[in-house]
């Protein structure tokens, strides 16, 4: 399913966005590339330094490589959900205006993204046009009613990751990149 999003969803007019959350990092300075001169090698102070973690929120459109980051201290899910929908309304808010379809006809499109699943989500009965496939991870906080209805209601289909297969999430090599 993950696969065929990413080769089909924008051949159908739909928009393919990953979104997923990298961390926890150490908000500690790290070593790196250092003009001194030879034999006068920059020191570090050799007290640690406590400072806390951070989070890396992410979304990535794999068609064009537009990314879209957030550091944060805490993921909850009132930060990641406030997130999301501020960045994701922003996306669809400015994708083309999805042609005219006829109800059936767009229903038989939201459900061809769940056809073999164990467990499909349950579809809303009015459903707007679809506009944008969004891989994530398979967590619980990606499937809160609350969120769930948010991006139905936005024409946003979630393409969840199978356990064992977050490498299906390209928004994790793009995550990979950034952090080095």
């Amino acid at each position: 399913m993950i696969e065929q999003a990413y080769l089909a969803g924008e051949k159908l007019g739909l928009a393919v966005w990953t979104e997923d959350e990298a961390g926890p990092f150490q908000t500690v300075p790290f070593a790196g590339n250092s003009w001194q001169e030879k034999g006068r090698p920059l020191r570090q102070a050799s007290e640690y330094i406590r400072n806390g973690t951070a989070k890396l929120l992410t979304l990535f459109h794999p068609q064009d490589g537009q990314v879209r980051v957030k550091g944060v201290r805490s993921c909850t899910n009132v930060v990641l959900h406030e997130w999301m929908k501020r960045e994701l309304g922003e996306i669809v808010e400015h994708l083309p205006v999805a042609a005219p379809v006829d109800e059936a006809a767009n229903r038989l499109l939201w459900e061809r993204w769940q056809e073999g699943l164990l467990w499909p989500i349950t579809l809303p009965a009015k459903l707007p046009a679809l506009r944008m496939l969004l891989v994530m991870d398979n967590l619980k906080r990606h499937k809160t009613p609350e969120m769930v209805l948010w991006m139905f209601a936005q024409g946003i289909m979630p393409l969840y990751t199978p356990l064992g297969g977050s490498w299906l999430n390209m928004a994790e090599s793009i995550q990979r990149i950034i952090k080095r």
